[in-house]
């Protein structure tokens, strides 16, 4: 395939804006249809997110569409199933048997996970700008619609900054959770919609070769007079290359949220374990760092004039169990499809009609399996729900099969088994989120 031609340096098709997961994604596949995408990163590569690093096969799936080498040669730890622990109760499960999706996850560290799919979008032929802190968006002053972003582009030799426009008749917002694109658009946060908070460190440990993602449901608050129990999970997912992430996620729906200090739970979560794990301060390799998931299309609409929200910037992240990449790069590729099917048509209102179907599209994929996992975080955030469902679930192994399965949105959407079409059917039946 031959490289899109630009019509200048600073004018595309479409406008990129953040290189995370869902951007990349969304730049690749708009790339290899042939047309001219800037993508745009504040950071230089290598660079640092907060996360597990723990990817399920439903990212896997993404990865090789995407054509990412993910052999073990290539730095990726394969992992087999999802370990859970809580209520007594150790229970290791593998990744269902499906056709739609592996066997098998992944783990890599995001800074070089996050580069690989960029440098996959470029490749395609994706014009990837680096060092690019994007301000203020360019507004048609007739339509008030997006038509390029205001930057200031910097270098890796030098301090100082040039301010750049960049022009696009579509631009999509994958500047994550804060998205000050779109809140410069007047997409604002739904106060309605849960939100998580994700606070991980790395730990060198004998555990770090774990061929099972490890989940704990059972988080304590021990400070007062009686032991309460957390709205969340911590995770161990081992690293394969000498450490272990170590984080918990926590949900908004309980009391006890806003008060703690999740950096102390943490710290003492991890003090509990058992020494020869090596998750110890002076086996700590970085400093705790945390983030926000924004949960269940938390800001909407996804797509109004001329700007499309991908991945965290539209809240997509799971919240039955704050899965974000997955959701991030099917998003970016859902949205890719529906630019270049608009970029074909002829006229301005049929190219608007086509854009118009991106969020409906959201909707009909993910909008019921979200409603669900709004009423699984309300009933969660009761503690004494949490507890009976931490002790008595975990004793049933096809329960917790069943669990899995609808926790990490593993079916096949026909010719699946009956676990599969209870989950579809409730997906479907749910309203949409």
């Amino acid at each position: 395939m031959t490289e899109p031609q630009p019509l200048s340096e600073n004018t595309a098709d479409v406008i990129v804006v953040g290189a995370g997961p869902a951007g990349s994604t969304t730049a690749y596949y708009l790339a290899k249809a042939g047309l001219d995408v800037l993508l745009l990163e504040k950071t230089a590569f290598p660079r640092e997110k907060v996360c597990g690093d723990g990817l399920t096969p439903r990212a896997t799936k993404q990865l090789v569409s995407m054509g990412i080498d993910i052999s073990e040669e290539a730095g990726w730890l394969r992992n087999k199933g999802l370990r859970i622990i809580g209520g007594g109760v150790r229970l290791q499960l593998d990744w269902p048997d499906l056709a739609s999706f592996p066997d098998y996850g992944l783990v890599r560290k995001r800074d070089d996970f996050d580069e690989q799919l960029a440098r996959q979008a470029q490749k395609a032929g994706a014009r990837l700008y680096e060092r690019c802190n994007v301000g203020a968006p360019v507004l048609d002053e007739r339509t008030g619609r997006i038509v390029g972003v205001h930057a200031k582009l910097g270098d890796a030799d030098s301090k100082e900054k040039r301010e750049v426009t960049f022009r696009a008749p579509l631009v999509v917002a994958a500047d994550g959770n804060s998205s000050r694109l779109s809140l410069a658009m007047g997409l604002h946060r739904r106060e309605d919609r849960p939100m998580g908070v994700a606070v991980r460190t790395y730990f060198t440990s004998p555990r770090h070769d774990d061929d099972y993602l490890e989940s704990w449901l059972e988080l304590w608050d021990r400070r007062g007079a009686e032991d309460r129990l957390l709205p969340g999970y911590g995770w161990i997912f081992g690293m394969g290359d000498g450490t272990s992430n170590v984080g918990l996620g926590v949900l908004n729906t309980s009391d006890s949220f806003k008060e703690l200090d999740w950096r102390e739970v943490l710290k003492a979560w991890c003090a509990s374990m058992p020494e020869d794990w090596g998750y110890t301060p002076e086996n700590m390799t970085g400093p705790i760092r945390g983030a926000a998931l924004p949960m269940a299309f938390n800001r909407q609409p996804h797509y109004t004039k001329g700007l499309l929200l991908v991945g965290d910037a539209g809240g997509l992240v799971n919240p039955f169990n704050g899965e974000g990449i997955a959701y991030a790069m099917e998003s970016g590729q859902i949205a890719a499809d529906v630019i270049v099917q608009a970029h074909a048509r002829a006229t301005p209102g049929q190219r608007e009609l086509a854009l118009h179907r991106y969020p409906r599209v959201l909707k009909d994929t993910y909008g019921g399996y979200y409603t669900l996992g709004r009423a699984f975080v309300k009933l969660i955030g009761n503690p004494k729900v949490m507890k009976i469902a931490t002790q008595r679930g975990l004793t049933h192994p096809m329960l917790m099969k069943f669990t899995l399965k609808m926790l990490a949105n593993l079916t096949d959407p026909t010719g699946g088994d009956a676990m599969d079409r209870i989950i579809n059917g409730l997906s479907k039946v749910a309203p949409k989120a």
